[in-house]
């Protein structure tokens, strides 16, 4: 998709970033300071990650103003940057190259020599986070970009050799077909980002696109209990290899699957009817058994030795926001989570339910006016797995109001769900109801992360 070559850009050359301060921007940010270039930035607000980057010697404005864009060689941005915004319509302006975020990290990524794409409706930032440190258990000492904050890593990214490459591939405006990965993983494939996609076919189709960019010396790991995932492959020519719970058929699958009482799988990794380790997780819920195959797989496809596979996975204990214990009010545990699609959202409630809590609470921020208005019936579904249910205003991210969607749609469908337009009269209301052997969980993409921090009383960063 893209002819951009960081051969184009002469070596110390300056690049300035719109929305540095972002999850993803920032880690690339890192990289090309690494490299040698120099990178200046902006941001709406000021923030650790931005700090870090001022640290490590970028040169961060806050606010987005048309004088930021002192005469760099190529400015960066990332695709919920508006068109008009004033640093982007200055750099066009004056004739300086705009390239999107995805755009230049597929041109850096080339100058590795595993880049390993992880991609996937779900699942993308844990599979990321759990290769990585199966990685660093192995000694690799790889580069590391993953879209949450990894504790063992510090943050969001790492700076290692220029061999391996652990990277989120997001499916949004088809941003993953800007790269060509050694190695693929696709956990699985579902209707979402509705505002761009048409449908499921379409979504599909993007995806066997990126699955055809694979090198043709490296292999795309597929889940083929996933209902979608497999078809992306089909008359794809290159080497698959499945994984499973279910599908005897695949080339790796988990057996004698026992859980603890915190939803955490112990279980054994077969390879074509050989058992390759014995795997104890510490994070809850299947979903994250097939994550964590998926990895084993990837690893044993690299020459990964199996102790590192077992030690990396069984020390990851999950990323900020997802499933993260945050503290506790009136005897009741608070977990967040970052689920906004109703398929991680049963996902998380189910290993919820699994660990047998007094009653179960769930404050919820809808992500996205399109995303709640095309999924609404099944939000209402999953949703209705909690016991008690409040449901904030809709978080729009990168939308505008239109008027046809709003939370209380969504609260009205679920059986004594509570909507909330003032989040600090959901923190009172909970404050006084939950209680002792309950689990209160804060969910979604948004800001709804703050009330369990208010709760517990923990400082918000």
């Amino acid at each position: 998709m893209s002819n951009f070559k960081m051969s184009d850009l002469p070596h110390g050359a300056k690049v300035h970033m719109i929305g540095i301060g972002g999850i993803s921007m920032s880690g690339l940010a890192g990289m090309l300071m690494n490299f040698g270039y120099k990178v200046s930035g902006s941001d709406a607000k000021r923030s650790e990650l931005t700090d870090e980057l001022e640290a490590m010697g970028a040169e961060i404005n806050i606010g987005q103003r048309a004088e930021n864009i002192k005469n760099p060689d190529l400015v960066c941005y990332t695709a919920a940057i508006a068109q008009n915004n004033p640093e982007l319509t200055a750099a066009r302006s004056l004739g300086i190259p705009t390239i999107e975020r995805a755009e230049l990290l597929g041109a850096l990524m080339e100058l590795y020599k595993y880049p390993i794409a992880v991609a996937g409706t779900h699942g993308k930032t844990t599979a990321t986070s759990m290769l990585s440190l199966v990685l660093l258990a192995a000694d690799k000492d790889p580069t590391i970009l993953v879209g949450g904050e990894l504790p063992q890593i510090g943050g969001n990214y790492r700076i290692g050799k220029r061999d391996y490459l652990p990277f989120e591939a997001c499916e949004y405006v088809e941003s993953f077909l800007h790269f060509k990965p050694f190695l693929s993983i696709i956990t699985n494939v579902e209707e979402d980002h509705l505002d761009y996609f048409s449908g499921i076919n379409h979504i599909i189709s993007s995806f066997r696109k990126f699955a055809s960019l694979t090198s043709p010396f490296g292999c795309i790991i597929v889940c083929s209990d996933d209902k979608y995932a497999p078809q992306v492959v089909q008359n794809v020519d290159k080497k698959v290899l499945k994984y499973a719970i279910n599908d005897e058929n695949a080339d790796y699958l988990a057996r004698n699957i026992e859980y603890d009482d915190r939803d955490c799988a112990e279980f054994s990794v077969y390879k074509h009817g050989e058992k390759l380790v014995e795997i104890k997780l510490n994070v809850p819920g299947s979903h994250n058994v097939l994550n964590a195959l998926g990895v084993c797989a990837a690893a044993d496809f690299l020459g990964i030795d199996m102790s590192a596979v077992r030690d990396g996975l069984h020390g990851f204990t999950g990323t900020k926001r997802r499933f993260e214990h945050i503290g506790d009010v009136n005897g009741c545990e608070i977990i967040d989570d970052y689920a906004h699609h109703p398929t991680e959202i049963r996902a998380t409630l189910t290993g919820a339910r699994a660990m047998k809590v007094n009653k179960l609470w769930v404050v919820f921020q809808p992500h996205t006016y399109s995303r709640t208005k095309s999924l609404l019936d099944k939000f209402a579904e999953v949703l209705s797995l909690a016991d008690r249910v409040l449901i904030c205003d809709i978080y729009p991210a990168r939308e505008k109001y239109d008027g046809t969607i709003h939370s209380c749609d969504l609260a009205i469908k679920i059986p004594g769900a509570v909507y909330m337009n003032d989040m600090k009269a959901a923190e009172r209301y909970l404050e006084q109801n939950v209680g002792e052997g309950d689990m209160l969980i804060t969910m979604g993409a948004g800001d709804v992360w703050k009330i369990g921090y208010d709760l517990a009383k923990k400082p918000i960063s």
